[in-house]
């Protein structure tokens, strides 16, 4: 897997080719990652594409995704393994005659096929091709969580005290994502290659958007990057992101129009606001006065290209 991108322009390339655009130092971040097998942590705002970064990299070395989901109050078993306790119990009552001592019994029921495997677990010993681990929100978690997943992302093996020490006899390709929700301690960030996904410019994000909505307008497609990006010129608390710039660019041509205006907007601005607070604020006169500034920069820009 590890051999699958032999330069910078390559893995652009190849990036590409599974529709997601990237910038060169992103690319190289990756391409470091592959050469000196470190992790790849990406750090940025909600929406700018940090998981997806994941899913085009498995798609490119041809390997499963594995997802761990952090959250607040997530443990080592929830993410590692746990012994899978109604099926050593059913093997109980099934083999209780047929066990010669209190040895065999527990030799017999502590074994792989008792264990429920979690993302890590699956992420070391894989049933097939080393695969592309995803550690995802890794700013949810807590401090405990975090030393724990240093100690793994330093030897990639766990210790099971009845089965012994389990190594990954291929390393994964991880990505560690964070939304900056806390700071992530810099002994995790040290074992890995840090980049700094911010939104993309002007021209990345038409780019994208007419590659993932390829029937949109042309002129329609302009207009609404403009507008989400003066949107994140206002102090929200959750500003739209690329995400949330293709979801109104699906919705507007699901509705068959090919201008902006306030109403459609107005109607539509749940596409882009995912957040009450932000709503209301929308709904002041000082962002209206906003919203409004936006749409006739847009018209001006519109008219002047014509």
């Amino acid at each position: 897997m590890m051999g699958q991108c032999n330069s910078i322009d390559e893995v652009l390339t190849r990036l590409e080719e599974q529709q997601y655009l990237a910038d060169r130092s992103l690319a190289t971040a990756i391409f470091l990652c592959i050469k000196l097998e470190r992790p790849l942590f990406i750090e940025g705002e909600p929406g700018v594409g940090k998981t997806a970064v994941a899913q085009a990299l498995a798609k490119i070395f041809d390997v499963p995704l594995i997802r761990l989901q952090c959250y607040e109050g997530i443990d080592r078993e929830s993410a590692l393994y746990e012994w899978n306790y109604p099926k050593q119990l059913l093997t109980i009552r099934m083999q209780e005659n047929s066990w010669r001592s209190h040895e065999t019994m527990e030799f017999s029921l502590y074994q792989e096929e008792f264990l429920l495997r979690r993302p890590l677990f699956d992420a070391l010993r894989p049933r097939g091709p080393a695969p592309v681990l995803l550690i995802d929100e890794i700013d949810r978690s807590d401090d405990e969580f975090e030393a724990f997943l240093l100690e793994i992302l330093s030897e990639f093996q766990i210790t099971i005290p009845e089965l012994g020490t389990i190594k990954a006899q291929e390393k994964p390709f991880v990505v560690l994502t964070s939304n900056r929700t806390r700071d992530v301690h810099d002994a995790l960030k040290r074992r890995c290659i840090y980049h700094w996904l911010d939104y993309p410019s002007f021209e990345r994000e038409l780019a994208i958007v007419r590659m993932k909505v390829p029937g949109l307008d042309a002129r329609l497609a302009e207009d609404i990057v403009r507008y989400v990006e003066g949107l994140r010129q206002h102090p929200f608390d959750k500003r739209p992101g690329l995400a949330e710039t293709l979801d109104w660019a699906k919705a507007l041509e699901v509705l068959l129009v090919n201008q902006l205006n306030a109403q459609l907007i107005e109607e539509t601005i749940g596409c882009l606001l995912k957040d009450r607070d932000d709503l209301m604020m929308l709904q002041s006169g000082n962002s209206l006065n906003l919203m409004e500034r936006i749409l006739r920069e847009i018209e001006d820009h519109d008219g002047a290209s014509t």
